[in-house]
């Protein structure tokens, strides 16, 4: 039996890094603004700091800020710059991809949680 739950373990941690590793939807992708570099629309938007704030880079699996959006200042929302998070947090709890993500990321989570405790 421990032979098996240890075989399990290895298992489950190789496919948790897997998981981890997987291309997750950033939010330019998502809401389709065309703000990221390159895009359609920034010659008339600009760039978004969210596309381009590299201290992000991996969280949550994203590009970049792309899937912690909300704590960029300076990102859109219906077509209106946001200034600091104080300041719109508010406003991204409503967004249809901070929701995605923060389900996502429990969904995950729980996940994790339920096997590792298998592994135990």
């Amino acid at each position: 039996m421990e032979r098996d739950v240890t075989a399990f373990g290895l298992r489950w941690f190789k496919i948790k890094d897997e998981v981890l590793q997987m291309k997750r939807m950033n939010c330019w992708e998502f809401m389709k603004c065309g703000r990221e570099p390159g895009g359609e629309k920034v010659g008339e938007m600009g760039v978004c700091p969210a596309a381009t704030e590299k201290r992000y880079h991996g969280v949550q699996g994203g590009k970049n800020a792309g899937r912690v959006c909300w704590i960029v200042a300076g990102t859109m929302c219906n077509g209106v710059v946001k200034g600091t998070f104080a300041l719109k947090y508010s406003d991204c709890k409503k967004c249809p991809f901070y929701k995605k993500v923060q389900k996502e990321e429990r969904t995950l989570s729980r996940l994790f949680e339920t096997i590792e405790k298998k592994c135990e």
